[in-house]
C-alpha cells in the first residue's frame, strides 16, 4: 500500500476518533452553511446525546447562515431534546445561524469575544411562473414575519424593531449583542460554561 492509499484510511481513523472526542465532549458543532444535511446530522448528534444522559450540550456555532427552515429544524430540536442546550457563538452567527442561537434558554447562550451577529430579512432564489412567484413573495414575507417574532420573543425587543433592523444586514459586535438581548455573557475559557 502506498502513501496515496494510505492517506483515506488515515483521514477516517481521525475523523472516527475526533467524532467519539466530541460525543463525549457532549459537543455540536454547527459551523458553515446551514442545509438540510447539517440540520439532520445536528438533529442526530443532539438526540444521540439527550438519550445518553440529561448533562448539557453546548452547541458551538459559527455559520453565515443558509435554508432558513434547515434552522428552523435545528432551533426546534434544540429545544425539542430533555437535557439543557447551551449556544455557544464564535467566529460569525448570521441569518439562520442567529436563529439556532436563539433556541435556548437566554442564560444558556453565551459567545467567545470575536464573535460577530447578524440579523436580517430572509431572501429566496425566485423563478418560473408569474403565479409561482407570486407565492414565492407571500411566503418570504410570512417567513420574514415568523422570524422577527421570535428574535423579538427571545430578545425583548419589539417586533417593529426587529422589523427595522431586519430590513438589512444589522451586524453587532459581542457587547453589541449582549445589549440587544441576543447573548447572556461573553465568555474565554470553556471553565466558564459550568
Amino acid at each position: 500500500m502506498n502513501a496515496n492509499e494510505e492517506l483515506p484510511e488515515k483521514l477516517e481513523k481521525m475523523e472516527g476518533i475526533a467524532e467519539r472526542l466530541a460525543f463525549k465532549s457532549r459537543f455540536v458543532l454547527v459551523f458553515g452553511e446551514i442545509n438540510h444535511s447539517m440540520a439532520r446530522a445536528t438533529s442526530e448528534r443532539l438526540i444521540a446525546l439527550a438519550e445518553e444522559s440529561d448533562a448539557p450540550i453546548n452547541v458551538l456555532i459559527s455559520s453565515p447562515g443558509g435554508h432558513v427552515e434547515s434552522g428552523d429544524a435545528i432551533h426546534d430540536m434544540i429545544k425539542f431534546v430533555r437535557a439543557p442546550v447551551t449556544t455557544v457563538g464564535t467566529g460569525w452567527v448570521a441569518s439562520a445561524g442567529t436563529l439556532i442561537f436563539l433556541a435556548a434558554p437566554k442564560n444558556r447562550r453565551v459567545c467567545l469575544p470575536n464573535t460577530r451577529f447578524m440579523i436580517h430579512q430572509p431572501s429566496g432564489g425566485m423563478g418560473g411562473h408569474a403565479t409561482d412567484i407570486a407565492i414565492q413573495a407571500k411566503e418570504i414575507l410570512r417567513t420574514r414575519e415568523r422570524v422577527a417574532h421570535i428574535i423579538a420573543n427571545q430578545t425583548g425587543k419589539t417586533f417593529q424593531q426587529v422589523q427595522t433592523d431586519m430590513d438589512r444586514d444589522f451586524w453587532m459586535s459581542a457587547d453589541e449583542a449582549i445589549d440587544y438581548g441576543i447573548v447572556s455573557r461573553i465568555i474565554e475559557t470553556h471553565q466558564e460554561l459550568a
